[in-house]
């Protein structure tokens, strides 16, 4: 039986006790930072509504993209317990993907025939595409007329973005454009097998992080010294997507655009040496798990020393039976970790045909409370600026060093922060740089044809 309350109280209430419930829940997405996820997660039947709907409801299918079956438990639990709060709506959760295809292109096709639900999850580098395509409700006169709602309760860096609009060029609170609220943040940092580096006899990252001495010297001492201990066993292990060999790139200086994000700028000479490191790991040292491979099934067997990932992959990891904390990433040749600041948004279908209960769906997903019970389970950070947030986020153990996340968002908090393109389509520079850099770290193009070519191609996906 719903509970007969009204929603707006509903948000104002779990807003301002944010800080015991979230100490309170169980244990949980991405970020990161969906997120964007490294690897596509196989479909899974959707559990049924606990009610079904009466006359007065309204039907809400909503959606997130999970990494892995710990994911999807956490967002069925979020689902049932706010089905039961939100009075007038029925919802349905759907875990996003199907095995072998692309979640978004499939979220774009299904949005052009009518079919996609009401409200679904988006990797930030998604939204200016979605957006420009008119596929998600600008829903900024729904936030406006929402008593309590602020665009300065989130972090400024994903709020940049969705407030972005496009045909006046302006960001923030008087653009008159908002895109969707971002569900949470992260920031990678290194999974770590203790029981391996102890058997190798490597120092542990963390000391070395504490003693300012975590670099990439230090980072492939510890990869070799492991490596070394079987044919079987790597010292590192990432997914084959931009997040991972991105943060090579911007450790060294470089990174994939220019400064206002306008060109290409994978071939200047500090984003040439990132890639050259990365591809070292992979043809030169032999300490990395195959690229193009998903790493996940061998980290989880206890077969990889350090394992880059978001907190997203945290309650995955959690069901390991090794000894297991996380470290920062290692600084480059920058002096910084070159991280990101992942983030994600839940967004309205710009075909609801229930645009107020979908606004009520995004904001009850992403009150301090729903976020609390989130990072609680495991996966990323509370994306609400709050002290106390980051303060509770401490406590959700395992792992024991979950500053390791917090120093990465001051790490991203520079031009590496993820974003979309509102002056090209990312989708279409993806598609030439992610195949050109597998090319470099699986050993068949050299850095320097790499270099010479790239910018050529990736440059026409800009608006000039």
């Amino acid at each position: 039986m719903k509970k007969n309350m009204l929603f707006k109280a509903f948000s104002l209430l779990v807003i301002a006790s944010f800080a015991l419930a979230a100490c309170g829940a169980p244990a949980t997405e991405a970020p990161a930072p969906e997120a964007p996820a490294a690897t596509e997660a196989p479909a899974v039947e959707a559990p049924a509504a606990t009610e079904a709907p009466t006359m007065e409801e309204v039907a809400i299918r909503w959606r997130t993209r999970p990494d892995n079956q710990e994911e999807i438990d956490v967002y069925s639990k979020i689902s049932e317990e706010l089905d039961a709060e939100l009075d007038g709506i029925t919802l349905t959760y759907e875990p996003g993907g199907t095995e072998g295809a692309n979640y978004q292109d499939q979220l774009r096709s299904e949005v052009a025939a009518g079919t996609a639900p009401d409200v679904f999850w988006i990797p930030g580098t998604d939204v200016a595409d979605f957006a420009t395509r008119g596929l998600i409700l600008n829903i900024n006169d729904l936030a406006t007329a929402t008593e309590g709602f602020k665009v300065e309760d989130f972090y400024s860096g994903p709020m940049n973005h969705l407030t972005y609009n496009p045909d006046s060029a302006k960001f923030g609170a008087d653009s008159g454009a908002l895109w969707g609220l971002p569900r949470d943040v992260s920031t990678f940092a290194l999974y770590l097998n203790m029981d391996l580096i102890n058997e190798a006899g490597a120092p542990d990252p963390r000391e070395l992080a504490k003693e300012g001495k975590w670099d990439w010297n230090a980072f492939l001492d510890v990869a070799q010294k492991t490596r070394a201990l079987g044919s079987d066993v790597y010292g590192y292990g990432a997914s084959a997507w931009w997040g991972p060999y991105g943060v090579w790139l911007n450790a060294s200086g470089g990174g994939f655009f220019n400064a206002d994000r306008t060109a290409c700028a994978l071939n200047t000479p500090e984003s040439l040496a990132g890639l050259d490191f990365q591809r070292s790991l992979y043809q030169d040292f032999d300490v990395a798990t195959p690229y193009g491979e998903d790493p996940e099934p061998t980290v989880r067997a206890g077969k990889v020393a350090m394992f880059q990932n978001g907190r997203w992959a945290t309650p995955g990891v959690r069901t390991v039976e090794f000894e297991w904390d996380v470290v920062e990433l290692p600084a480059g040749p920058s002096g910084t970790p070159g991280n990101w600041l992942f983030w994600g948004a839940y967004v309205v279908n710009a075909k609801t045909e229930h645009p107020e209960e979908a606004w009520a769906l995004v904001q009850a997903l992403t009150t301090a409370q729903t976020q609390g019970k989130v990072a609680a389970l495991g996966a990323n950070i509370p994306s609400r600026v709050s002290q106390e947030a980051l303060d509770a986020f401490l406590t959700f153990t395992p792992p024991a060093n979950n500053q390791a996340f917090l120093n990465g968002i001051a790490d991203a908090a520079k031009p590496t922060a993820e974003g979309p393109l509102w002056a090209g389509s990312w989708p279409e520079y993806d598609k030439i740089m992610g195949p050109a850099i597998q090319g470099v770290l699986t050993g068949a193009t050299t850095v320097e044809d790499f270099g010479a070519t790239i910018c050529d191609e990736a440059d026409k996906v800009f608006v000039k």
